[in-house]
């Protein structure tokens, strides 16, 4: 079976497992890329991020990038550059996804935000979390310590927790993959799952954004064109939303040369992490490089903004769609998966994809 987008075609698998295990693979190998720069895009922006990448002689980006040593890449990235690791380092976009794995284990089609919340509490580090993610995470703190020194269980409006100056910024975007992944051929279902985690942290745009990236994920595997896939996904967010405008507006930009260019200008007002600049990336990219693993991720990273998000997102959703990933990408990481959640350390592919493939058949099942 072939997959096709504005006349191209490439196979995609249709066996369900290798589906789960490429987009395991895709994600974890395109957040690496885009780790090693990460902080040198977020904070001196696309031009030194371009510079750095033709000093290193990785235009085009289609390789893990190449260490300069007495760079900022050294100093916050090497961990993640071509030759210096031998498993997958922790990041907070592949903790998100283990941890979805890890609620969708534990309460199924029943998951709610009160239960993001505690898992939360329980298993993700305050100091691994960021922005929006961060301010929950303090409003969860103030109001449990409020709540448990009156000798009362921690009982109050979560909308607290979302009402934050980042509610539309990235962070619920790289939470949803997993949602997609377990709930092949039903975006709607992908997309509701997708809200209950983001609306811990997440308004608006930012929710929105997550819902689409899931729901992308769920229609992609039952889907005869990526196109289809992705009207699937835009039926389950607002019709002219930012979200959906973004999505739309990089759709129109598959094929011309100054795409990228025209991206930035549209979105140069925003933060470099918000969700909706780095939502047009992740979906231009994708279908730019419909056929091509690497021009997807290595073009994306190459973009700037959001590296190691827009990496991670467009890996797992082209592990959907095509073949393997190409070996030069996972044989680096070994299948070792390293994360912080508490108690768990590092994973083993083999191991996440037959967890995310049981959770997926009890979802159907529970779902029929």
């Amino acid at each position: 079976m072939a997959i096709a987008r504005t006349g191209r075609l490439m196979t995609r698998a249709t066996d369900h497992a290798a589906r789960i295990r490429n987009a395991w693979a895709g994600r974890v190998s395109g957040c690496i890329l885009g780790k090693a720069v990460e902080v040198l895009s977020l904070t001196q922006g696309p031009k030194a991020l371009t510079s750095y990448l033709h000093r290193a002689n990785c235009l085009p980006l289609r390789d893990y990038v190449q260490l300069i040593e007495g760079t900022l890449v050294e100093l916050t990235g090497r961990q993640a550059c071509r030759g210096e690791f031998s498993r997958s380092e922790w990041d907070d976009d592949i903790n998100y996804t283990v941890l979805a794995l890890m609620l969708l284990e534990e309460h199924g089609l029943d998951l709610s935000t009160v239960d993001v919340a505690r898992a939360w509490l329980r298993l993700l580090p305050a100091a691994a979390t960021w922005t929006a993610e961060r301010a929950a995470y303090r409003t969860l703190l103030l109001r449990t310590d409020e709540m448990f020194a009156h000798g009362a269980p921690p009982d109050f409006d979560l909308a607290e927790c979302s009402d934050n100056q980042y509610s539309d910024w990235i962070g619920a975007q790289i939470r949803a993959d997993m949602y997609g992944w377990v709930c092949a051929g039903r975006p709607g279902l992908a997309a509701d799952l997708a809200r209950r985690d983001a609306s811990l942290s997440h308004r608006g745009e930012g929710v929105h954004a997550a819902a689409f990236i899931a729901a992308f994920a769920a229609a992609i595997p039952t889907a005869s064109t990526l196109d289809g896939a992705l009207d699937a996904a835009c039926r389950e967010i607002p019709r002219g939303s930012g979200a959906w405008d973004a999505v739309n507006f990089a759709r129109s930009l598959v094929g011309p040369l100054d795409a990228v260019e025209r991206i930035h200008e549209r979105y140069a007002a925003l933060p470099p992490v918000h969700a909706l600049n780095n939502l047009a990336l992740v979906v231009w990219a994708l279908l730019s490089h419909a056929d091509d693993y690497s021009g997807a991720i290595g073009d994306a990273v190459a973009a700037g903004w959001d590296t190691d998000c827009n990496g991670a997102t467009i890996g797992g959703l082209w592990g959907l769609t095509g073949d393997r990933i190409p070996e030069h990408w996972t044989a680096p990481w070994h299948g070792r998966v390293s994360v912080t959640l508490a108690g768990v350390g590092e994973l083993d592919l083999d191991d996440l994809v037959a967890r995310t493939v049981a959770v997926a058949g009890q979802l159907a099942a529970a779902s029929s």
